[in-house]
């Protein structure tokens, strides 16, 4: 018998007939889907080796597979970059590990953001979200006793969707917290 994470079998039994309902679609398979998800963050020119094995282990853990370590391909004098130097670190997700992240992600990791509000409602024109995370502690899988330089962490969400809107509802039924905008917040406060 094999795993089927939480949020697939939620998407394919809730969202996927939500969907279908709300927006008229004819066919189940024109549903927006997550394709994958990238994980990415930078690395100092002036880390050094322990630095480098520290992030690409924090990176792996919180991913859930081996990070890979992004190199330059040329250097660049005014950047102080030397070829086939580090730069990065980078994870693309897919699969039943993609929806684990994205589990984790929203039902663990963001509520634990202090002051949290939600997050950023923006699609980039094209159906995909990017959220940015400053502080990458806020997984469990990292302890913060052993992490000596915090990092940031970008989080891209690519999915199937042609337009922001199908993007952001297939986001907000799958249980992304989105901030509400200022206006409707402002005329709340202005009724009461």
């Amino acid at each position: 018998m094999s795993y089927t994470p939480v949020l697939k079998k939620a998407y394919h039994e809730l969202i996927v007939p939500e969907l279908l309902k709300s927006r008229g679609y004819k066919n189940p398979h024109q549903v927006p889907k997550i394709l994958k998800v990238n994980l990415n963050t930078g690395i100092g020119a002036e880390a050094d080796k322990n630095q480098i094995a520290d992030i690409q282990r924090d990176m792996s853990a919180i991913a859930g597979q081996k990070a890979i370590l992004a190199r330059t391909k040329k250097a660049i004098s005014n950047f102080k970059l030397k070829e086939n130097q580090i730069t990065g670190c980078h994870v693309t997700l897919r699969g039943a590990q993609m929806w684990e992240f994205l589990y984790r992600l929203i039902a663990v990791a963001l509520p634990t953001i202090r002051d949290f509000r939600g997050v950023s409602p923006k699609l980039d024109g094209q159906g995909n979200y990017n959220l940015g995370v400053t502080d990458f502690t806020i997984f469990p899988e990292i302890t913060v006793e052993n992490v000596k330089k915090t990092m940031g962490l970008d989080v891209t969400i690519v999915t199937s969707a042609h337009t922001d809107e199908e993007g952001r509802e297939l986001l907000r039924l799958l249980g992304v917290p989105f901030r509400r905008s200022e206006s409707s917040t402002a005329q709340k406060t202005t009724a009461a």
